[in-house]
């Protein structure tokens, strides 16, 4: 695995290209522009694995257009949720990760003590606003146009047991304007994630953010 651990801190700094294993379970562009940063020189990482929840997703279809390994784990083909996560774990271990890349994945992830501050997730809006069981993808911005606020945006934090309720690694802002559908808001709030979510791992990859303890510090100082 391509990363050292720094023990005095308890965190850590991956060396270069960084291994990324993707979980995706809708449309994949996520992962085509993590991958397409990747092929310019522009994300020092490989995605070593991708994992769609059916085979019929657009983020299957483009994992199988980018030729990169990929594996179907979903209730379709494994309806038992144990059986599942076991395959899903056990999946994502062999790949030997130093980030696993939640692009859409709907299912709460069991994360074991090995991946623990290595899972990131991108949500929607601006957390601790609009987050939670619920509330995902096309829920998140017909609540934002129904509770008429001014500004949403997306959310970087790293995953943990509870859905949306990891520490914050990076959040971009978008204007809520007059007129604006929820189609529309979703539109402005995939663009500031197509920017996000690569800042995000470009700064964790760096060592610039770090996990200790459940928090995220800038360098090794303070927690965000």
């Amino acid at each position: 695995m391509e990363f050292v651990r720094r023990q005095c801190l308890g965190i850590q700094t991956v060396r270069h290209p960084a291994r990324l294993v993707v979980l995706a379970s809708g449309g994949g562009r996520t992962l085509e522009n993590l991958q397409t940063r990747i092929l310019n020189g522009q994300l020092a990482a490989e995605i070593t694995l991708v994992v769609v929840s059916r085979s019929d997703l657009g983020a299957a279809q483009r994992a199988r257009r980018l030729q990169l390994p990929m594996l179907v784990i979903g209730p379709r083909n494994y309806p038992d949720g144990a059986r599942r996560n076991d395959l899903l774990i056990g999946a994502i271990l062999e790949a030997r990760p130093d980030w696993v890349i939640l692009a859409g994945w709907l299912q709460l992830l069991p994360i074991p003590p090995e991946l623990e501050g290595r899972v990131l997730n991108i949500h929607p809006a601006l957390l601790p606003a609009y987050g939670g069981k619920g509330f995902w993808g096309h829920h998140v911005h017909q609540a934002v146009i129904a509770d008429a606020v001014p500004v949403t945006g997306c959310t970087v934090h790293f995953a943990t047991s509870e859905y949306d309720q990891g520490p914050v690694v990076l959040q971009t802002a978008v204007q809520v304007c007059a007129g604006d559908t929820a189609e529309s808001v979703a539109a402005k709030v995939f663009a500031a994630e197509v920017e996000a979510y690569p800042e995000a791992l470009q700064l964790l990859m760096a060592g610039s953010l770090v996990w200790q303890q459940n928090q995220v510090y800038w360098g090794s100082s303070e927690p965000l």
